[in-house]
Formats: structure tokens, sequence, C-alpha cells
């Protein structure tokens, strides 16, 4: 058999420079791990946020985040109080809510019983989980078991005119970490969220502690990074800002965590399937010509 020219002996050659034009081209073509987190309590407030149940009506506490690609959570955590001596036994449901930003999944016009729904919750859930329909499990760590926080946000939820009540003072209690497994996790494109962890007791009632804002080193900082807002049924469908309009002042985060997976896109996924039968097709003709 004769030596082959060169244009087939630098076929490995060019395949290899092609393929790596395709990858560069394509990435990120897998997933990534994903963590996000507000950083630890600051003490500086406390929200009742809780499912309903037969002798109270519901409560969402809620604070943002963002994903820049599509991502599945399978894990977060949260920071709350309970009161003193509650059991594991005592905790009846545990529930999380994923809202995105007003006005996506809301009637807009708004009905008008807050001060603003700009840069609030929607109206209606996106996406939820919970330990009764079997879709996460937890378990919980006490990390104080006397931990007080300055201020409180529990049955003062008012309409206008009457939202801004200044609180309802200073509350204490176990500060404990509610860690949370989804049993599905929960898929998300890219979007601005809204978290929300609601607990059901037997006896008193959860509420999330905030954490520093703007988020310091303990956490995830990321713009734009909006306050948490606060509702119960008979507010809804609408929200108000736990700072600027209940308490009356300032802004706050709340203290969560999230962990998952990025989903690689569609087209990036296409775009290399669509390189790599190229690649295919150029090396038949190349081969084709030598024949």
């Amino acid at each position: 058999m004769g030596i082959l020219p060169s244009r087939f002996t630098n076929l490995g050659t060019w395949r290899q420079a092609t393929l790596a034009v395709i990858c560069s081209l394509a990435v990120p073509a897998s997933a990534a791990p994903f963590s996000f987190s507000t950083g630890n309590p600051d003490g500086l407030i406390a929200t009742a946020s809780r499912p309903s149940s037969a002798s109270k009506i519901e409560i969402e506490s809620a604070d943002d985040f963002i994903l820049t690609t599509p991502t599945n959570i399978n894990h977060a955590t949260f920071t709350g109080l309970l009161p003193s001596r509650t059991l594991l036994g005592d905790i009846d449901n545990v529930r999380v809510e994923i809202y995105r930003v007003f006005p996506k999944d809301s009637a807009n016009p708004p009905a008008g019983n807050v001060p603003t729904r700009v840069n609030s919750p929607s109206d209606v859930a996106f996406a939820e989980r919970d330990v009764a329909g079997n879709t996460l499990s937890f378990t919980t760590t006490i990390l104080n078991a006397d931990f007080a926080a300055a201020n409180s946000i529990v049955n003062g939820i008012n309409k206008i005119p009457n939202q801004t009540t200044g609180g309802e003072g200073a509350v204490r209690g176990e500060e404990v970490l509610f860690d949370i497994t989804f049993n599905s996790a929960l898929s998300l494109p890219a979007d601005h969220y809204f978290f929300i962890p609601q607990v059901e007791l037997s006896n008193g009632d959860f509420l999330w502690l905030s954490a520093p804002k703007p988020i310091d080193a303990s956490g995830t900082p990321f713009v734009p990074d909006l306050q948490s807002w606060i509702r119960n049924e008979n507010l809804a469908p609408d929200w108000l800002r736990m700072g600027t309009d209940v308490v009356g002042a300032g802004a706050f985060n709340a203290a969560f965590s999230l962990n998952g997976q990025t989903i690689p896109e569609p087209a990036t996924l296409a775009l290399l399937g669509v390189g790599l039968i190229l690649l295919a097709r150029g090396r038949k003709r190349r081969l084709n010509a030598f024949v």
C-alpha cells in the first residue's frame, strides 16, 4: 500500500482542532454545583411563616434569590425561632414555596390593598413542596437554646392605611436550623424568585429569623437583593414589605440557603450535537476523497 497524501495524514489533527472549537462553544455542557446563602441570622427581626390549619390562618414570609441558569434545587436550610422546649413531634408540617416576582403569576393591576406591589412576590406560588405531600424531608438542629430577636411580626399584617405597626416587639426562643431535602428536586428556570419556608406547630409559632442586608461575608451577595415581604390570608394576594411598610423603616433579608446543580441549556446540548454531526460528515468526505 502506498503512502497516503499529507491531507489524509493530517486528518487526526483537523478532527482534534474542530472538536476543540465545538466544545469551547458548548461550555458549559454538563451540570455544575450551585449554592447560595443569605448568611447567618442577625437578630433584628423574626417573622411568622406557617401553613393554614384548623386553628390558624396562613402566614407567608418571603425573601428573594436569583438563578442565572436553569437549576435543580435539591437541598435548602432556613433558621428560625421555636418556642422553648419544642419537640420534634410538635412539628406537624414543614412546607417550602417558591414565588416569582410580581407581575408574573399575578393579576395586574393588583387589588390595591398595600402601598406597592413593585418587587413583591407574585400572587400565587410557582412551585411548592411539603412533608404532608411526601415531597420533602427535614431534620432540625438547635443552634442556641435562648436566642433573641429585637422585633417581630406575627399578627400585625394589615391592609392600608393601617399597615405600619412598628412591629410587635422583641421575642426569644430556641434558634433552630431546619435542614431540608427535596424528595423531588425543584427544577427552576433562570429567573428572580422568592423563597418561603413554613412550619406548622401544634403549639406556638415558628418565626423566621432575619439575616444581614446587604448580605455580608457569611453569605452570597447578589444584585438586586430585594427586601423581605410578608402577608397572611386576609391580605392575600397582596404583600407588605417587612421593613418599609410594617416596621416603618429599614429593610431585612431572611436566613436561608440553597444547594443543587445547574441544568445544561437545551441550546448548548443541541449546539454540541450539531457540531459532532458536522464533524462526522467532514471526516466521511475526506475519507471518500481517497477511495
